[in-house]
């Protein structure tokens, strides 16, 4: 070994090491999320127009022999039903008429209907005051 001169001190240089230790733990974020989901009804009205058949009846007295029994028969827009009986005496008579007239009309009919629609509604667990806040949409 050299020799050391007294005017020479000693120098201690320290070697540093650093280690890391890692380790996990589990914290409340504010994570949580509950997902819902909710029915909303919404009444539509709508209006239409809506065609209508309606049959009118007259009834025509006759009393006239006939003979032999008539059918049924259209005159333009008229059915006519022939209403007979038999007498006595072997006659058709012709009682009466029974006349039915179609008649169409258009009517404006409004009806309310509920349609249904789903909303999701979305909310987050405010860690420090345990409330369920809304989630923001946008």
């Amino acid at each position: 070994m050299p020799d050391r001169s007294a005017d020479q001190e000693a120098q201690v240089i320290p070697v540093i090491e650093e280690h890391l230790e890692v380790s996990r733990r589990t914290v409340e974020t504010g994570g949580a999320v509950r997902v819902r989901k909710q029915v909303d009804e919404v009444p539509v009205e709508i209006a239409e127009p809506m065609a209508l058949n309606r049959v009118e009846v007259e009834r025509v007295p006759v009393g006239r022999i006939i003979a032999e029994p008539i059918g049924v028969r259209q005159e333009g827009d008229v059915t006519i039903i022939p209403v007979v009986e038999e007498r006595l005496v072997r006659a058709w008579v012709l009682v009466e008429e029974i006349r039915l007239t179609r008649r169409e009309e258009t009517v404006q009919a409004q009806e309310t209907f509920t349609l249904k629609r789903d909303r999701v509604v979305v909310e987050r667990l405010d860690p420090a005051t345990q409330q369920w806040l809304p989630e923001d949409g946008s």
